[in-house]
């Protein structure tokens, strides 16, 4: 049924998110690109700090592998700011107080108001990357916009975000 034109949200199917930015019924990967941004766009966190897709009346708790979005995009200049496309299509300006390198050298970041933890798709990782540079004395990474330098921290992502994180990679929610 996921590879259907339409697909209704059923609570009797395990609903993830994929760290591959795939949304997934019963592990099975949900194919339709318009059903994915459907889903991530009415992506919501509850009261409880889990997630689950509400639309209409109809909800269903889901799980997240990683991260709840995926920045799929890097556009902008270091002058003006860099701009993030996410994974349901809104766009917003990045908050270089919030970028790590976690497990992997995997970009994250914070988005929607700081609430929410981002992965970077590995173009968007590759489109900031232009803009970083590593320190030869420090070994850290750089990021400079405006007149500001930010570093990167390193291996600290589930620091940055651990409060989203948390709730985000429990397995088992089953629906409401």
């Amino acid at each position: 049924m996921p590879k259907a034109g339409f697909w209704a949200i059923d609570p009797t199917r395990k609903i993830s998110f994929g760290k591959d930015g795939w949304w997934y019924a019963n592990d099975e990967r949900i194919h339709n690109r318009r059903i994915n941004t459907l889903f991530s766009q009415h992506l919501r966190k509850t009261p409880a700090g889990t997630y689950e897709i509400a639309i209409g009346w109809d909800k269903v708790a889901v799980e997240i592998d990683d991260a709840p979005y995926v920045v799929t995009r890097v556009t902008g200049d270091t002058e003006q700011g860099l701009l993030l496309r996410l994974n349901d299509e809104s766009e917003e300006l990045l908050d270089p107080t919030t970028l790590s390198i976690g497990a992997e050298n995997v970009l994250y970041c914070l988005v929607k108001g700081r609430e929410h933890p981002a992965r970077f798709s590995r173009p968007a990782y590759y489109q900031l990357a232009t803009d970083v540079q590593e320190d030869t004395a420090t070994g850290a990474f750089l990021l400079r916009l405006g007149n500001a330098t930010y570093t990167i921290p390193t291996g600290s992502q589930e620091k940055v975000a651990s409060s989203q994180l948390s709730v985000v990679s429990k397995k088992g929610n089953t629906g409401n």
